[in-house]
């Protein structure tokens, strides 16, 4: 099993920054990817940007050159960050993480991000 607590959301203006942050704990060597994944009213789940374990990215394309994924691990945890700039109204939804392992996916509880004046 493998815990993801996300943090970091908020309201923001338009053009402002946000720093989202995912805790993972639990049989965290099990992992081989993980990734920040936003659900906007009425729409679908989607990718936003996506690390993996050999270092490759992959974001979505309404959020290259503003958001930015990042991870740390040690031996008991793994935390993966999304640093967004730049944000657009466009960018208000529920951000969740994902956790990738070879059997199961998790996901986090989710932090809203909304990004208004």
């Amino acid at each position: 099993q493998v815990q993801l607590v996300e943090s970091g959301g908020g309201l923001v203006q338009p053009g402002g920054s946000l720093k989202l942050s995912c805790a993972a704990s639990g049989s965290i060597f099990s992992i081989n990817a993980m990734g920040w994944y936003r659900q906007a009213p009425g729409k679908e789940r989607e990718l936003v940007a996506r690390l993996t374990s050999d270092g490759r990215t992959d974001y979505a394309d309404s959020v290259k050159g503003r958001f930015t994924i990042t991870i740390s691990r040690d031996n008991a945890k793994i935390a993966v960050y999304l640093q967004m700039n730049s944000l657009k109204p466009e960018d208000t939804a529920m951000y969740y993480c994902k956790a990738e392992a070879p059997k199961y996916n998790y996901w986090g509880h989710g932090t809203q991000v909304t990004v208004s004046s």
